[in-house]
């Protein structure tokens, strides 16, 4: 019993649990009365709850396309911020900030099913490297307005975040950036499918 009394311990099983939160199914089934594991490429994240709610609600489809990223941003980063505030050391927090990723990709609550991470890195990451972040999130937001391709906009802002992490020496407080490795590495790999759907031509785009 010991073990789970250790304020460590305490805060990987709250941000794994807290990570695990399928806010965008949650949202999608209480507003707009669809399911959205049942539905499109049966993500949980925005860009699944965008597609699947704009076939019954267009009107109703982005609103909760927003509400679904800003929810899953803030479960990547308040654990992280309440740990900040017990003072515990930033190998904890980026510990808790890679099981918040892990969460909501491999959901407790779904049968270790999820959505692609993309969001909640983003929280994790906000807090942690915000300027890196803030580099990712404009390469983001000018791809996906270019591209108009969700999951190709993201991993280019992804890459984004990792190249302005390295050149810009920012730190992670940490050894290394193996942190944020760590975390690219199961976004990329929960994309895997997009990725292959983006070589076959079949991956599509977010009007």
């Amino acid at each position: 019993m010991d073990f789970f009394l250790n304020t460590n311990i305490q805060f990987y099983i709250l941000a794994y649990l807290v990570g695990s939160i399928p806010f965008g199914l949650i949202l999608a089934k209480r507003f707009a009365g669809v399911d959205v594991q049942a539905s499109g490429s049966k993500s949980i994240g925005a860009t699944n709850v965008l597609r699947v709610v704009k076939q019954t609600n267009p009107a109703l489809a982005k609103k909760l396309g927003i509400a679904t990223v800003l929810l899953d941003a803030v479960k990547g980063a308040i654990v992280i911020l309440i740990a900040m505030a017990f003072g515990v050391e930033i190998e904890t927090l980026w510990a808790i900030a890679i099981l918040s990723v892990l969460g909501h990709c491999y959901s407790a609550y779904l049968g270790l099913e999820g959505g692609k991470g993309v969001a909640t890195g983003l929280g994790v990451f906000l807090v942690l490297i915000p300027i890196p972040t803030i580099i990712g999130a404009i390469v983001w937001g000018f791809c996906a307005k270019v591209l108009k391709i969700s999951s190709i906009s993201s991993l280019l802002g992804l890459v984004a975040v990792v190249i302005a992490t390295i050149f810009l020496n920012n730190g992670v407080g940490v050894d290394s950036n193996a942190p944020v490795y760590i975390i690219t590495f199961i976004i990329f790999y929960k994309h895997i499918p997009n990725i292959v759907r983006l070589f076959q031509g079949d991956e599509g785009k977010v009007a």
